[in-house]
């Protein structure tokens, strides 16, 4: 049995990543941010969220000890988190300035990874954040990585579709060309060892776009020869897989998808156990706590969804459950998360003041008929004159807290041709490049001045940095801002 037992809504944009550690979970975004959750009652840590970094962050990931926090992101770097403060212990500089797609610690925290968008990948000896070795893969996006449970190995998979097995010397050991069409999303070691006469044996999840999650083999022989082995392929997503993660006993494995589901399979066996539908939109994101039996997903649709599973779980019935949240952390019952701030009700104006402290201004709100749109429009000589509101200090309170909402609007309720590719933001002076694609001109401009000449969007070269101003969109998005 899995049950949906809470909704974490505070992201204003993708979620890209979601990490446990023993009693937090951390979820970051495209919305440059991090945030950290207690797991006890899945509230925001006072610190969070974490805004370090300049574009969007791409994936976290926690230390053994949970005491740090690492996250990675387009703007090139991995960044260390102290848990305890909040605070940056380290930024590290990927060699080339390449945006950093992924990263990971090693089990017994020595050692952390980062692969980046030119394929290169970086070994950092964690506790003197040295870097101690570099690789690369040709024509390809390094996207993918995970260590093995004895600290000396790691996967790494790219967007041309190759499993690459290395050492601490970064290495290459194993090859498994084309393992996933089109290319790998993600990878996870099982969190054991199998030993066996003159063999230790790894297991591996793999997924990609060809819509496919694979179970692997990686044998090592005492004479040192690697082998990885298919052993399942799973099927039951209809779209790219773009996560998975194995329990901590590595007798389950999750997935996400672009097909919107999350699916729990027996690991061992290779048999669905559960397909979940709760996502609005493709699911980016998912893992296991390593301590409790919960599940975190998150999406495109911004939500983190935290998931129980029961004891019972290893029938091989396979059951779709659209479950239906028991508690919804960070949303209302009137559900006006999902709406535009204009589309308001009465009532959800009322919800959104008492969520923000204000009960004291519901009846008079009431009495007025301040729905979404005459919220928006509300000034503070309107709250002084119209709706008698006496203090100075309350109706400064509002106005802030209105200006938050009309920001968090405009994030969550952008259509995602009008945001900037790079910064996830609404664009104001949109110019196309010659990828064909069209971003706000000061974000392109700074990654161009990197020297970064490839295109943020293809990883290609670009062919010339020239670039041209689309009035069109630029038009498009006034009218939109306009209506909204």
């Amino acid at each position: 049995m899995v049950s949906l037992i809470c909704t974490l809504h505070h992201h204003h944009d993708d979620i890209n990543w979601c990490a446990f550690s023993a009693t937090l979970l951390a979820s970051c975004s495209g919305d440059k941010t991090i945030r950290v959750y207690n797991t006890h009652d899945f509230s925001e840590l006072p610190f969070s969220p974490l805004s370090g970094h300049g574009y969007g962050v791409h994936c976290c990931c926690f230390s053994a000890c949970g005491q740090f926090l690492a996250s990675c992101s387009t703007d090139a770097t991995t960044v260390i988190w102290s848990m305890v403060t909040g605070e940056i212990e380290a930024a590290l500089e990927h060699p080339g300035r390449s945006p950093v797609r992924i990263c990971a610690f090693s089990p017994d925290s020595t050692h952390l990874l980062s692969g980046a968008s030119d394929g290169t990948l970086a070994l950092w000896h964690f506790p003197s954040k040295q870097l101690r070795g570099t690789g690369a893969v040709s024509d390809a996006t390094m996207v993918a990585a995970s260590f093995s449970p004895c600290s000396q190995l790691f996967v790494t998979g790219s967007t041309c579709g190759d499993l690459r097995l290395w050492d601490l010397d970064v290495k290459q050991l194993h090859a498994v060309k084309n393992a996933h069409d089109l290319g790998v999303t993600c990878c996870s070691f099982a969190p054991y060892i199998h030993g066996g006469g003159q063999t230790v044996q790894f297991r591996l999840a793999s997924c990609g776009q060809d819509s496919h999650l694979k179970i692997w083999t990686i044998t090592m022989s005492t004479s040192g020869v690697y082998k990885m082995q298919l052993l399942h392929t799973l099927t039951a997503q209809t779209a790219p897989v773009l996560s998975c993660s194995y329990s901590m006993d590595g007798q389950l494995l999750v997935s996400g998808s672009v097909d919107k589901t999350v699916t729990i399979y027996d690991a061992n066996n290779g048999v669905l156990l559960y397909t979940l539908n709760q996502h609005q939109r493709y699911v980016t994101a998912c893992c296991f706590s390593p301590t409790s039996p919960l599940i975190a997903t998150g999406s495109m649709d911004k939500t983190v969804n935290i998931w129980r599973v029961e004891n019972g779980h290893s029938g091989h019935d396979a059951k779709s459950l659209p479950v239906a949240p028991e508690l919804t952390e960070g949303t209302t019952s009137s559900g006006r998360s999902k709406l535009l701030v204009s589309d308001w009700s009465e009532e959800d104006v009322s919800v959104w003041l008492v969520d923000e402290g204000l009960e004291a201004l519901v009846e008079k709100f009431k009495a007025n008929n301040i729905d979404g749109t005459e919220l928006l429009t509300l000034t503070k000589e309107a709250l002084a004159s119209e709706l008698n509101v006496e203090s100075v200090g309350l109706r400064s309170k509002v106005m802030r807290k209105l200006e938050e909402l009309k920001g968090a609007s405009v994030c969550t309720g952008t259509p995602d041709e009008f945001t900037c590719p790079i910064t996830r933001e609404l664009m104001r002076e949109p110019v196309m490049a010659t990828d064909g694609y069209s971003y706000e001109r000061e974000a392109i401009e700074a990654w161009i001045n990197t020297k970064n000449r490839t295109s943020p969007m293809t990883n290609l070269p670009l062919l010339t940095t020239l670039l041209t101003p689309n009035h069109t969109l630029k038009m498009a998005i006034s009218r939109w801002k306009i209506s909204h």
